[in-house]
């Protein structure tokens, strides 16, 4: 998938002589609406709320009445789900993903820009979760011994390691032609050896130091 350069914010400063850029891109909407902002679980919360209104007054009052009561439900929804849709887009557009020869790049913040620096020597291993969308998440697993902040990352790291974050490229499209260009940038391999590498397990990067994660359906 080629993307128009100038979609994608610009790098902090020129690349150096030598240093090649192998990929940019940033997370599907679809990918942040549903699987960092969930906004399809919100939307069964209101659906089972609704539904428990209709069936509780059923009883004591007219069709009519009953829908009227459970139509107060729907606004709410409608605005929660509309909020989180709009968190998604813009987090989505604050977003840019860059993996060079020598380091990734996070650019990230919607009211505050930020940029998270990544050496590739810093990289431990990697692991891939793909979806069947073709989108996925790529976490990285750092030897730094600085921790990094979870909070600060939020959504841009694996989810539930609070303790030792991991960065993670999250809801990027075509996950696994990514997974195989930052593991050709980690191993040095040449591309077609980096994209034989095993993905149905969810492995991806250094084949030495991996952490893979279970790929999902």
């Amino acid at each position: 998938m080629k993307h128009d350069p100038s979609q994608f914010q610009e790098l902090p400063s020129p690349l150096p002589e030598g240093e090649r850029l192998i990929w940019r891109g940033r997370p599907t909407f679809k990918g942040l609406a549903l699987r960092a902002f969930h906004i399809r679980e919100v939307g069964i919360y209101f659906g089972l709320i609704l539904v428990w209104r209709l069936w509780s007054n059923w009883s004591g009052a007219s069709l009519g009445d009953a829908a009227v009561a459970a139509s107060w439900i729907i606004v709410p929804a409608i605005c929660a789900i509309a909020v989180l849709a709009g968190l998604a887009w813009a987090f989505r557009r604050a977003t840019t993903y860059t993996i060079t020869s020598r380091r990734i790049l996070l650019q990230f913040g919607v009211a505050l820009p930020m940029t998270l620096n990544i050496p590739l020597s810093k990289i431990e291993g990697a692991a891939l979760k793909a979806y069947s969308d073709g989108s996925g998440d790529i976490p990285l697993k750092l030897n730094d011994s600085g921790r990094v902040s979870f909070l600060l990352l939020w959504p841009h790291v694996r989810p539930w390691q609070l303790r030792l974050s991991q960065p993670m490229l999250r809801a990027i499209p075509d996950a696994s032609l990514v997974a195989a260009k930052l593991a050709e940038a980690l191993s040095g391999l040449p591309g077609p050896s980096a994209v034989s590498m095993d993905f149905a397990g969810g492995q991806v990067a250094n084949p030495a130091s991996l952490s893979p994660i279970t790929a999902a359906a």
